[in-house]
């Protein structure tokens, strides 16, 4: 049987990391970056039209996704999904007749959920209604009031700052009716009925990293996925209204999830070219938060790792006690980690198309690595005589025992039933892909056997 051709093992795990120039086309990064900006003005909350037209945005890269409404006023958990909220218009004039706020110029003017209002009121009366950040002056701020009725407006500080006395018309047509929450599902099957959750949001308006990196790689990825000559594992990728939509999709799905999921991710922040990131489950110690520390190392070694207390995003709803998914999070810059977060500066002065890139290379390999990933046992009393297999130099002396063949021994003296390939890779400092077509070749030839 032929040698299995490789360079030696001992190399570092970063130095046989693809860049992502390397495996992925420069396209790919233009492509989301396309798509992004193409979703960045649509009006996005906790439930409307704007979260259905995200879906069908997202429907062009992945044509079977599917998509579940959740009737407004349906109890998920501890919560209750509220109505659709609609904007028809929304703005804020000054004295003069300026707007000072305007919703069509920017979705974040405008508190999210706000109440139909067609007011005039003097300055003093305005400022309750009005948010802003003094320690970001030129930023307008995301705020929301889902639960509580109210209305708001957000600016600038410095905008706020200027605004002088007088009568200000405020605006707002609005409608809350019962309607549905929308959610978008798509499910690859594999081989097995083992499944890989890959979830990410769909309800922030007008914000490019926080909103919309995690849709727009998770879309591309399950696209990559869907095109897999082979799947070990079967895929669910989830895209739902923050938090509640996690909430309302877990209830719903609550024995199949927690049967079949084996791993996954959450998607966020995920397009800048910053910082890559992971924050663990709850656990720290399940099959996505090792694979994810394997592969991050590769690619950044000084990526920001957090522990499960800094958490604020679905890995809470997936990871919470009576789930207990084993879910973790990836990042690029992780979400309170970069200045522009929950504000309008989260644009595409963040996001880029390399960001975009090196985020589904991060997802990629992540997946990569838990397809390939398995346990061995060695079948031989002692070391294996790779000779008899045609694994093994004909002719034996100094320096017979190359990279290549001691990689087999090295294979075959750890698979004990217990040790993973990634384990192996990690212990190897080998690429696990690498490992595995080695393991591959010995199983092959009766050296080791597959235990899982």
């Amino acid at each position: 049987m032929a040698m299995l051709t490789t360079k030696s093992h001992d190399m570092s795990q970063q130095s046989n990391q693809s860049n992502d120039s390397d495996s992925e086309p420069v396209g790919l990064g233009m492509d989301m970056l396309a798509l992004a900006k193409r979703l960045y003005t649509v009006p996005r909350s906790l439930a409307g039209p704007g979260n259905r037209k995200t879906l069908e945005i997202l429907s062009e890269v992945i044509p079977d996704l599917r998509v579940i409404e959740i009737p407004s006023g349906t109890a998920v958990g501890d919560w209750t999904v509220p109505p659709e909220w609609i904007v028809h218009e929304a703005w804020l004039k000054d004295p003069s007749g300026t707007k000072v706020a305007d919703y069509s110029a920017h979705n974040l003017q405008l508190v999210a959920y706000s109440i139909p209002v067609d007011l005039q009121l003097d300055i003093e009366a305005l400022q309750p209604h009005l948010h802003s950040l003094p320690d970001q002056p030129d930023a307008i701020p995301y705020v929301t009031s889902y639960y509580s009725r109210t209305w708001g407006f957000c600016l600038n500080h410095s905008q706020r700052q200027s605004l002088r006395q007088g009568t200000y018309t405020a605006y707002i047509d609005s409608e809350l009716i019962d309607g549905a929450m929308s959610l978008g599902e798509l499910v690859i099957r594999g081989d097995t009925d083992q499944e890989i959750l890959i979830s990410t949001y769909i309800c922030h308006p007008q914000m490019a990293n926080n909103e919309l990196s995690g849709p727009v790689v998770g879309a591309h990825i399950a696209r990559w996925v869907s095109q897999m000559e082979r799947r070990r594992f079967t895929y669910r990728f989830v895209f739902v209204p923050e938090t509640i939509g996690a909430v309302a999709y877990i209830q719903n799905n609550l024995e199949v999830l927690k049967r079949n999921v084996v791993g996954g991710y959450v998607l966020t922040c995920i397009g800048d070219d910053r910082a890559y990131s992971l924050l663990e489950s709850r656990t720290g110690d399940t099959l996505a938060d090792h694979v994810a520390k394997y592969v991050l190392k590769g690619l950044d070694p000084n990526y920001r790792h957090f522990e499960f207390l800094s958490r604020g995003s679905d890995e809470r709803q997936y990871c919470s006690p009576a789930v207990d998914l084993p879910i973790a999070s990836l990042m690029r810059s992780s979400y309170w980690d970069y200045p522009e977060y929950h504000t309008s500066l989260d644009d595409f002065s963040v996001v880029t198309s390399s960001g975009l890139s090196g985020g589904f290379e991060l997802v990629k390999k992540c997946i990569e690595a838990i397809e390939v990933n398995r346990t061995y046992r060695s079948t031989t009393i002692g070391e294996p005589q790779l000779g008899k297999y045609g694994l093994y130099p004909s002719i034996s002396k100094k320096g017979s025992v190359d990279g290549t063949v001691r990689l087999y021994l090295d294979i075959a003296a750890y698979c004990d039933g217990q040790s993973s390939l990634l384990d192996l890779a990690e212990l190897l400092r080998c690429p696990i892909q690498t490992v595995f077509e080695a393991a591959t070749q010995l199983t092959h030839v009766g050296v080791l056997e597959e235990v899982g």
